[in-house]
C-alpha cells in the first residue's frame, strides 16, 4: 500500500545542475552550547547526496540489494564557517564537480539564506562488496556528466 502523498518524506529538487535539500535544525541536532554539533552537518550532507542521486535516477538500494556494491566516501574536506542553531531552516546545496570511472566529486554547502555555514568537497567511490573500487555503470556516468556539463536533468 502506497502512503498518501502528504505522508511521504520531503524531497529536494534540482535547480539546473544544482541540487537543493531543505533541513530544519531540531533540538537533537544541537550540542550543549546550543549550536549544531559538527558531525550533524555530515548527516545533512549525506541525506542531500542520497536524495540527489535518487532524483537523478541512480538506484543505490537496488544496486546494493543486487550484490553489486555501494558508494563510500573516500575523501572529505570540510570547513565550518558559522554555526546553525535550533529551529534554523537550512538548505544543503550540492553540485557535481568531477566524474571519473569509479568515483564522483561533489561540492556541498550548508546554507542559511544566502549565508554559507559549512562547505565540503567530497569524493564518493563506488566499491564492490569486497571493498575494492569498481567502475560505475555507464548510464550513471552519463547521468553525472549530463548534470555536471549541461546543468540539465530529466527529473
Amino acid at each position: 500500500m502506497t502512503p498518501p502523498l502528504q505522508d511521504l518524506p520531503a524531497e529536494g529538487r534540482f535547480d539546473g545542475a544544482t541540487h537543493r535539500f531543505a533541513v530544519r535544525v531540531y533540538f537533537e541536532d544541537t550540542d550543549l552550547s546550543g549550536v549544531v554539533y559538527h558531525a550533524n552537518y555530515l548527516r545533512y550532507m549525506e541525506r542531500a547526496r542520497s536524495d540527489m542521486l535518487r532524483l537523478a535516477g541512480i538506484d543505490q538500494r537496488g544496486f546494493h540489494d543486487a550484490g553489486e556494491g555501494a558508494y563510500a566516501v573516500s575523501a572529505l574536506a570540510i570547513r565550518y564557517r558559522r554555526p546553525a542553531k535550533l529551529d534554523d531552516a537550512l538548505v544543503v546545496v550540492s553540485r557535481l564537480t568531477a566524474v571519473r570511472s569509479a568515483s564522483v566529486d561533489i561540492q556541498q554547502q550548508v546554507m542559511r539564506g544566502d549565508e554559507i555555514l559549512t562547505q565540503a568537497d567530497i569524493t564518493v567511490a563506488l566499491v564492490a562488496p569486497s571493498g575494492r573500487p569498481r567502475r560505475q555503470p555507464a548510464a550513471w556516468i552519463e547521468t553525472f556528466e549530463r548534470l555536471s556539463a549541461s546543468g540539465e536533468t530529466d527529473t
